[in-house]
């Protein structure tokens, strides 16, 4: 009777044992494969929010980049509708948007600027590449582009949110823009109406304003005032112009 509780007792160690490196056997081991899919590698493949929180670094690299590639300067010329036009059609530029600068109010609305309480007039930034096109040529545009001895206004368009306005943004663009200024009126033989000051804040116009007279070629105003002055233009400066300027 002792021997077969002995036996028993043994046999059951056995068991238990023999099941214990079973149960081990088959649990799940940290492998190598395993211990890859927490390195950020495998994360980029098998995790899509790891993945965009790894990539996104260098997204913002590569576009502070393609940032650092382009130029902005800052005109005011009457409506920003013609201006946007015409600056969207010389090689070099990027993009020509439209907003209000030189005034003194805050988040202006285009209901604002026309009242001319808020000191701001019709601007567009421009976004160059200055490889391709410099300050200079754009400040020749400038003047090339519109009636430069007209004071608070371009063309039908009176008040001083249509006053015409050069920003510069350091001493350089400062002395182009005099220089030009004081050379043109020397041609002309009167003065010239448009203001030089330092840059301070463009603010956005409105989205509906926004490339206007491309997208608006039918308007009575586009058809009356902006084609016609954006033509003008592309006959004084067709070596400036893109391949595809509509």
């Amino acid at each position: 009777m002792k021997n077969r509780i002995i036996f028993s007792a043994l046999l059951a160690a056995s068991i238990a044992l023999s099941l214990f490196f079973t149960s081990c056997d088959n649990a799940p081991k940290h492998t190598d494969s395993a211990a890859v899919a927490t390195t950020p590698e495998l994360a980029l493949h098998t995790d899509g929010t790891a993945s965009e929180a790894m990539a996104e670094p260098a997204q913002n690299e590569a576009t502070a980049t393609q940032n650092q590639d382009k130029a902005t300067a800052y005109f005011a010329s009457g409506c920003f509708w013609c201006v946007e036009a015409v600056y969207e059609s010389v090689k070099g530029v990027e993009e020509s948007v439209s907003g209000y600068s030189g005034g003194h109010t805050k988040n202006p609305t285009y209901e604002d600027s026309n009242t001319g309480k808020t000191g701001h007039a019709e601007a567009v930034k421009v976004i160059y590449d200055p490889e391709v096109i410099s300050f200079s040529q754009l400040v020749d545009v400038y003047f090339g582009s519109q009636n430069p001895t007209q004071a608070n206004g371009q063309g039908p368009d009176h008040g001083s949110q249509y006053r015409s306005i050069l920003f510069y943004q350091n001493d350089a663009e400062k002395q182009i823009i005099e220089q030009k200024k004081a050379a043109l009126a020397e041609e002309l033989g009167e003065p010239v109406a448009a203001e030089v000051k330092p840059f301070e804040k463009f603010w956005e116009a409105e989205g509906y304003h926004q490339n206007y007279e491309a997208q608006h070629p039918e308007n009575p105003y586009i058809q009356k005032v902006s084609i016609p002055r954006l033509n003008r233009f592309k006959e004084k400066f067709p070596e400036l112009l893109k391949a595809n300027s509509h």
